[in-house]
């Protein structure tokens, strides 16, 4: 798993990607990716500034947001299946689910901790580049506030079907990819002691995680 180091490093960073998963889904499915993470980001942040239970880490309330408001935005399936990597596809449908539910959890514990960070910053767009017929994309931003901007990037698919527009499926800070981070975390667990290693060593840190408020 995640040293402690990086875990909270990652926790911190985190604090500015809640400025956008904690939206509703998109208006509409033509919406550009940018304008829908610059939409999310403006309306996201303006709410967690203005509720103090959030920022204090409500877990209980964080839990409920993730399921009616970040879910809508996020491929998770993907996010999930990318993080665990070859794994998965040795994974029983059984052991994807326990694995996309402890991954959330993981990541619900992680913002719970780290959206009491969240207090003046702003978000900056840069130029996209984009073709009409592009399904993938990366949406570059900044977040400011005091110190240095921070660097915040998402990549985004285009989905058909119901439900269809751009949904996000990995975030880099300041040059990290989130789901590269934790591949390598979950290939050892999976090297050690398989699938199933892994679903319970996450299973493991969730419950230390909860211990600890």
């Amino acid at each position: 798993m995640l040293s402690k180091r990086g875990f909270l490093g990652l926790a911190s960073s985190l604090a500015l990607v809640a400025g956008v998963v904690f939206a509703p889904a998109a208006h509409a499915d033509d919406e550009a990716p940018d304008a829908l993470i610059k939409r999310l980001s403006v309306d996201v942040l303006d709410t967690i500034k203005a509720d103090k239970s959030i920022r204090t880490g409500d877990t209980a309330k964080i839990v409920a947001l993730v399921d009616t408001r970040i879910m809508p935005n996020v491929n998770f399936q993907r996010m999930t299946a990318s993080a665990v990597g070859p794994g998965w596809r040795q994974a029983t449908p059984e052991q994807q689910k326990r694995l996309q539910d402890e991954f959330k959890i993981l990541l619900v514990r992680t913002y719970a901790g780290a959206l009491a960070q969240v207090n003046d910053q702003t978000i900056a767009m840069k130029p996209m580049r984009m073709a009409p017929e592009d399904k993938e994309v990366i949406v570059r931003t900044e977040i400011k506030g005091k110190g240095d901007p921070i660097q915040l990037d998402y990549r985004l698919e285009k989905t058909p079907g119901v439900g269809a527009g751009w949904k996000i499926y990995n975030l880099n800070v300041l040059g990290v990819w989130l789901v590269e981070t934790y591949r390598s975390q979950f290939a050892q667990q999976i090297n050690a002691k398989g699938v199933d290693g892994l679903i319970d060593a996450l299973a493991e840190q969730n419950k230390a995680n909860a211990k600890k408020g």
